[in-house]
């Protein structure tokens, strides 16, 4: 069976952040929240954990969708040059 491929990289900005998951909009709260900001903390909590080592937060049961759940995000942030934090705040306000 082939792949789905994730054109999300094409979408702009608020038509990202309209289509997030339900976890990945947990994932980005979180990362401000607890992690200051960062995703690259974020992934070293949930290495941790699948490594058995000590880990700040319990993220989920499901740690390999997390990963690619926080690549994907991080990836869409650093093309788009956005802080997806913010505009989730701002779809919140609007």
């Amino acid at each position: 069976m082939p792949e789905a491929q994730d054109n999300s990289g094409a979408w702009s900005p608020a038509e990202f952040v309209k289509r997030l998951e339900p976890h990945e909009r947990v994932l980005i709260e979180l990362r401000d929240q607890l992690y200051e900001g960062s995703w690259d903390r974020v992934l070293s909590d949930l290495r941790a954990r699948q490594r058995g080592e000590p880990y700040v937060f319990k993220l989920s049961k499901t740690i390999a969708r997390d990963i690619e759940a926080i690549e994907k995000l991080q990836r869409y942030e650093r093309e788009h040059q956005v802080d997806l934090a913010r505009l989730l705040k701002g779809e919140a306000a609007g």
